[in-house]
């Protein structure tokens, strides 16, 4: 299989994969998953649909060979999955990989859980927690989930290794803007590192207005009010999250703005749904049919690495910078499906 770095119509490489495995979730998260759309009817993807390991493998492997250094395990809930530990292994074991991680609500990263996929070969968790007051945190996920049992998740992580470990809060205003102080304080000190989501526009479900959007540079603000911070340079190009370090050595914090302060112009992003669709972009509207190129065409890894390169090549995405209602009201994937 020829390897090469690709680039997009507007000179991004592609550097980071994004995998769904699963669009199930055991939480109904009002920003995500609401309740209302997702209850007891909702049609979930039959197994028989979901991309296998092997496959996801294969996907994985060409992307690598097209630039792709970091692999993030997403969902849904990931750890829904049946024996995920030998995703890991398959995807750690590809020559190339750099950085190997997932994202999680901790609901089932029991130690041993942990320690299994920590000698598997994953390196690190994001674990989602929206705030530290069951009663915020309950009316969030929506199942009577406590906060105590996510940390209780995010200490066997650490325990296993699993690090640094990265806390993702998403704020909506109106609903957890009181946590972001409480948050900061917590896990100041920690070497967790904490980062702060806007509410954003993915999918139609959450009922997302610019009105509940709390922007970055107020969560900032109320940070340093109490905790003094200052910039810190970018860890690599590209990156998401604009980081910010404590003045007075306590670790960082990361705030992810993707709606008041767009960051297209260097997004390397890729990412595959659990059915084996692959959108270049976090609000796309629709994607590229790769499970039929595995499973019906019977392309040949040198094949569907071509196929690859020739998406990513006509990419031109560029959702946040030129967000307008017109694009508000085209149709998008939700966040469960596409994975975050």
């Amino acid at each position: 299989m020829k390897a090469g770095k690709i680039q997009d119509q507007l000179g991004r490489p592609v550097r980071d994969l994004r995998i769904s495995v699963t669009d199930r979730c055991n939480f109904r998260c009002v920003y995500c998953m609401p309740r209302q759309q997702f209850g007891a009817g909702h049609a979930f993807l039959p197994r028989r649909d979901l991309l296998s390991y092997e496959e996801i493998t294969r996907v994985a492997r060409a992307f690598v060979g097209l630039g792709v250094k970091k692999l993030r395990i997403t969902g849904g809930e990931p750890l829904i999955r049946h024996e995920l530990h030998h995703l890991v292994y398959e995807l750690a074991a590809i020559p190339g990989v750099e950085d190997l991680s997932m994202t999680t609500n901790a609901s089932r990263l029991t130690r041993e859980m942990a320690h299994t996929l920590k000698d598997a070969g994953l390196k690190r968790v994001t674990v989602s927690l929206d705030a530290l007051d069951d009663r915020t945190f309950m009316a969030i996920n929506d199942v009577d989930f406590p906060v105590g049992k996510v940390l209780a998740g995010l200490e066997n992580a650490e325990a296993a290794g699993l690090a640094p470990i990265k806390v993702n809060m998403v704020v909506k205003r109106g609903v957890n803007e009181h946590s972001i102080v409480p948050m900061a304080r917590f896990f100041h000190g920690t070497g967790h590192i904490l980062r702060f989501i806007e509410f954003m526009d993915v999918g139609h479900s959450n009922g997302w207005r610019l009105d509940d959007v709390l922007p970055a540079t107020q969560v900032v603000e109320q940070i340093n009010s109490e905790l003094p911070i200052e910039p810190a340079d970018p860890n690599y190009r590209g990156e998401v999250a604009r980081r910010w370090r404590y003045r007075d050595g306590g670790g960082e914090i990361g705030v992810i703005s993707s709606v008041t302060q767009p960051f297209c112009r260097e997004c390397a992003r890729a990412r595959l749904s659990a059915k084996g669709d692959l959108y270049t972009c976090l609000f796309a509207t629709d994607g590229h049919d790769l499970r039929h190129q595995i499973r019906d065409r019977r392309l040949s890894d040198a094949e569907l690495q071509d196929h690859i390169a020739s998406i990513w090549r006509r990419r031109a995405d560029r959702y946040s910078q030129i967000r307008t209602e017109h694009t508000v009201n085209l149709p998008k994937i939700e966040m469960s499906y596409i994975g975050g």
